[in-house]
């Protein structure tokens, strides 16, 4: 399906400040959808005004559709539907008109100019479905009334708020919990969310006739001073979102000012209790930390293994001996590093570059022989149980490199990366002394091999190959998934 933007852009001669009202206005739109109980449709003009071009849709929560299908990218005539040309000419709200029995269910149609300063640029069908009308309650009328007076402010063009700050991602809903407040911040009407919220915060009367403000802050902020911002929001007063909480309870809130005929006449403020939500964050928050705190744990405990190796290394006397816990002093010290870029981030996901270039800096430190591994292209972001394999496969294949590639002298070791949405490949090439007569991968004794081997076929699930460089030295290849099997 076409985007707005799309469809704004190719079909119709609105500039960019136009479109980005439209967009404003239709990420908030399912406000309007809720409280009159109606599908809305925006109705853009083509570039010679002689269609109307539908550009965005939205169905009502609070009521049956009128829509099952999409309309977007549908093209009228004008003409053919004399409600939007009437208001995109009398720049007023349409409502005239007999219900519309034509797809088998009675629609009552009207429509709402979009106005943006001194310009309309769109027309709102709004189309409300009357097959399960009835007498309606105190709540829907509060609901309608509502309706109307924010249909109001989209043709006065003051709905969306310009200076509004960003929607959250999951702002209350309508039918979350509604207040309306008249100008004065009184409470005129409080459906029974609302009044179920509050009563989560410790009130104990009834809310309609309060003054809200004053009301939410002696119910936060009993023995402090009163939160300025907050009153500003809690009495409708300006466009803006916050929490409040009491005791073990915590309740959003979103004001949005009425202002019809250029002066305030209330405010509607929608009401979510996010208790349980905010008390899963902060449980996630503490298993984040608690995570962290185990990789740093295990980092200074793997550091301390090493230190003690190190320690029994330089009391053999027995070269070989010396050697292999000096390898596994490298062995764990790649391991530790994944553990400490661990213990820093908040995901098990690490930038695996960094850790990388960590290792080959630790293999050029060890060398006997003048050699400094570089690394060419980028890793990226692993998560940990690919990141801690990678790290040893890579301390090995560079150790590998160092101790039989280059016995003596100077040469060159270089790591190229390439990755893609699937795989990872990875090469280390030297040009040392090369592999000798005969190497068979699979009958080889070395255990470094031997790791990497288990390490890339068995736990990564990818695939490896060892080879004579052309032009003399060593060249190995693996590729493993980005995610392994």
């Amino acid at each position: 399906m076409p985007t707005l933007s799309d469809l704004v852009g190719r079909h119709t001669t609105l500039d960019p400040a136009d479109l980005e009202w439209m967009q404003s206005l239709v990420s908030d739109w399912q406000l309007l959808a809720d409280l009159s109980f109606a599908d809305l449709i925006l109705w853009v003009p083509l570039r010679e005004e002689s269609a109307w071009l539908a550009v965005a849709q939205m169905r009502p929560t609070t009521g049956p559709t009128v829509y099952h299908d999409d309309v977007v990218g549908t093209i009228v005539a004008a003409g053919e539907r004399p409600l939007i040309d009437t208001a995109w000419q009398e720049r007023r709200i349409c409502r005239e008109g007999d219900p519309d029995w034509s797809s088998g269910v009675p629609v009552r149609e009207e429509t709402i100019p979009v106005r943006r300063d001194d310009h309309f640029v769109a027309v709102i069908q709004r189309s409300t479905n009357l097959s399960s009308a009835r007498t309606p309650s105190r709540l829907e009328l509060t609901y309608l009334q509502s309706a109307s007076d924010l249909a109001q402010m989209v043709a006065e063009g003051r709905f969306p708020f310009p200076d509004e700050g960003p929607i959250l991602v999951r702002s209350p809903r309508v039918g979350d919990g509604l207040l309306r407040l008249d100008r004065a911040g009184r409470v005129t009407y409080a459906s029974p969310n609302a009044l179920s919220a509050y009563r989560r915060l410790g009130l104990h009367a009834d809310l309609v006739g309060t003054d809200l403000g004053r009301t939410t802050a002696a119910l936060c902020y009993s023995d402090e001073p009163i939160n300025e911002d907050l009153m500003l929001v809690a009495s409708g007063r300006t466009p803006r979102e916050t929490e409040v909480e009491a005791g073990a309870s915590v309740v959003q809130l979103r004001a949005i000012p009425l202002i019809v005929g250029g002066g305030r006449i209330g405010a509607l403020v929608l009401i979510r209790d996010v208790t349980e939500l905010r008390r899963r964050e902060r449980e996630l928050m503490t298993k984040d930390a608690t995570i962290r705190e185990i990789h740093h744990r295990v980092k200074n405990n793997l550091q301390t293994v090493a230190a003690l190796l190190r320690l029994q290394a330089r009391r053999l006397r027995v070269p070989e001996g010396r050697e292999a816990l000096e390898e596994a002093v490298r062995r764990v010290g790649s391991i530790a590093i994944v553990h400490e870029t661990l213990s820093h981030t908040p995901e098990e996901i690490v930038d695996f570059d960094d850790i990388a270039d960590r290792v080959i800096a630790m293999t050029g430190d060890v060398s006997a022989a003048n050699v400094m591994p570089r690394r060419v292209g980028s890793f990226g972001m692993l998560p940990a149980m690919v990141a801690t394999p990678m790290a040893m496969v890579l301390t090995e294949l560079l150790q590998n490199a160092v101790q039989h590639g280059f016995s003596y002298g100077s040469g060159s070791i270089t790591v190229v990366v390439a990755r893609t949405e699937e795989r990872l490949d990875v090469t280390v090439a030297d040009d040392g002394q090369g592999l000798p007569e005969g190497f068979d991968l699979e009958s080889s004794t070395s255990l470094g091999l031997q790791i990497v081997r288990t390490l890339v076929v068995g736990e990564l699930s990818g695939r490896l190959a060892v080879r004579p460089r052309q032009g003399g030295g060593t060249e190995v290849s693996l590729t493993i998934p980005v995610q392994p099997a």
